[in-house]
């Protein structure tokens, strides 16, 4: 399956990245708009922000903010990016994706979304709504997310709603615990995750603060390369969903990708390790 990329378009003022740049709708459209040129396979629209210290907003507002965008986006592929059940309600006959860091967790939405015909990504967070500091185990953060998943995905199935709709995402950065550790265990835990639910997996690690950790504490907007390595390493290890702010880097590189690798590279997207070369050595 190819990548599918999802670029990230934060309406919010608050946004830990981006905040204020595209609260202006006309702006927003513009930016979505050249995200597709760049590659995008889908706009991920936000208009609240999920980061530890972010303002909430009324459903109301939520949907207003978006509509103003959402209206002017026609023929583009939209996910939004939304963990109130209102704001669900409202648009799911109407996107593509819906995308729930919370993971659906209100059983009230769930007869909605069995009607509806979008693709659900369905995110393990520690927290119930906004990211917040809390620590966690690396050592166990895996098994965290696979009960999970496997909770979930029984009611949701339950519900109704079809399991080949079901995108998963494990969550990164402060969705994990505040230590990069625990960000780590899950990207390497990918295949796992992977062959034990046979769904595609999202990655989303765009600009993210254990990313910055990792490199000596640079702010967000100069984790690019950061973002670009941990992104690669996640579709290498069989992610086939990829959320993040900039799509032209991760187009070329996964264009390039495909060349180096070539007709050895598998369907599922995991990387096949070279033969090492016969020793010609007397």
């Amino acid at each position: 399956m190819p990548v599918r990329i999802l670029g990230i378009l934060n309406l919010s003022p608050d946004s830990f990245s981006d905040g204020g740049r595209f609260s202006a709708p006309d702006v927003a459209v513009a930016h979505g708009r050249s995200l597709v040129e760049d590659g995008a396979w889908a706009v991920d629209i936000g208009a609240v922000s999920s980061n530890p210290d972010s303002a909430g907003l009324p459903e109301e507002a939520e949907l207003e903010r978006l509509r103003a965008v959402l209206d002017g986006l026609g023929g583009v592929r939209v996910s939004v990016d939304t963990f109130a059940p209102g704001v669900q309600r409202a648009l799911a006959a109407e996107v593509d994706v819906l995308n729930d860091i919370r993971g659906f967790p209100d059983p009230s939405v769930w007869p909605v979304l069995a009607d509806a015909d979008c693709t659900l990504v369905v995110m393990h967070a520690l927290q119930e709504g906004p990211a917040d500091r809390r620590d966690s185990d690396p050592d166990t953060v895996v098994d965290r997310v696979m009960r999970f998943f496997d909770a979930r995905l029984e009611a949701l199935v339950g519900a109704g709603i079809a399991e080949d709709r079901v995108v998963l995402d494990p969550g990164m950065g402060f969705f994990l615990g505040s230590r990069p550790e625990a960000s780590l265990a899950v990207l390497r835990a990918v295949p796992a995750l992977c062959t034990r639910y046979g769904r595609p997996v999202l990655i989303s690690v765009s600009r993210k603060s254990f990313l910055g950790a990792l490199i000596g504490g640079r702010p967000p907007l100069e984790r690019g390369p950061a973002t670009l390595a941990a992104e690669l390493f996640a579709v290498d290890a069989g992610a086939t969903w990829i959320r993040t702010h900039d799509v032209r880097a991760l187009t070329d590189a996964l264009a390039v990708r495909e060349a180096l690798y070539g007709h050895t590279m598998p369907p599922d997207g995991r990387r096949v390790e070279p033969t090492p070369p016969t020793s010609t050595a007397p």
